[in-house]
């Protein structure tokens, strides 16, 4: 049951080309930044990451975009990534773009052992009609777009609308962040982290936690458990310096007062 292992490469073993990996945080708040690290090391290529966003030119998933390890893209939001945007729009990088709260039941539903789903998000528009740029040539030119997928009408509560089928998203590897784990695997999230980090733990086949603060089974009150033990295979514990090591994805500031001499 002892989970916790020794280094980020031992935390990664087995993550190789072309595998299908989920990542948590939100832009670069939560993400797992020393197995985005580690992986970058690692040196796997033509992943398929799935995650909120691909984080920012320099940190986080941006790391992977510009050393060319990601091949395709399954993300709600790409906004804060110029490195991202170039490579899209010249036909080095797949991108499958997918509603927000689509997404987190993709990675939820996968979790429970559900193949598809059918949500009203998307009805009438190009994800459930099909015709989103998937793949663009190195001339700009669309070459691969998505799919129509399939539509059902549903009543709930008296209400009769389309539906369209989604489908669960199930990964090879799942790299999350948390704020405080035990060595079996149980898990507690800070704020916004729980969003999106638990989901891509229970979308993957071996989940690595890598977690600022390890405590023994037992410390945790099960009601303070976010994440059971039981979606996650390894746990990693951060140093005090990785653990201050954080980047701020925007900072905003303003020029402080000036003050009036006596």
């Amino acid at each position: 049951m002892d989970k916790v292992v020794t280094s980020a490469a031992e935390a990664v073993a087995g993550l190789t080309d072309g595998m299908t990996v989920t990542v948590g945080g939100f832009g670069l708040s939560g993400i797992p930044t020393v197995l985005i690290e580690e992986v970058l090391r690692q040196g796997a290529t033509g992943l398929q990451v799935v995650s909120n966003n691909c984080g920012v030119d320099g940190a986080g998933l941006g790391l992977l975009l510009n050393g060319r390890r990601i091949s395709r893209v399954i993300a709600s939001y790409v906004g804060e990534n110029k490195e991202f945007a170039r490579q899209y729009l010249s036909g080095e990088l797949e991108v499958e773009l997918t509603p927000q709260g689509t997404l987190a039941e993709k990675m939820r539903s996968a979790g429970a052992g559900i193949p598809a789903f059918y949500t009203p998000t998307g009805v009438g528009s190009q994800v459930s009609e099909g015709g989103l740029p998937w793949l663009y040539d190195t001339e700009g030119n669309v070459i691969k777009t998505s799919e129509p997928k399939e539509k059902r009408s549903y009543t709930v509560r008296d209400v009769t609308r389309d539906y369209v089928l989604e489908e669960s998203i199930f990964a090879d590897f799942g790299l999350i962040h948390a704020k405080k784990g035990d060595r079996h695997g149980n898990l507690v999230f800070h704020q916004s982290a729980r969003n999106f980090n638990p989901l891509c733990a229970m979308a993957a086949n071996i989940a690595v936690a890598e977690v600022e603060e390890l405590v023994e089974p037992g410390d945790l009150d099960p009601d303070e458990v976010h994440l059971p033990g039981i979606y996650v295979q390894r746990v990693l514990a951060l140093t005090p310096e990785q653990v201050a090591a954080k980047d701020i994805e925007k900072r905003t500031t303003r020029p402080r007062p000036t003050t009036k001499e006596a």
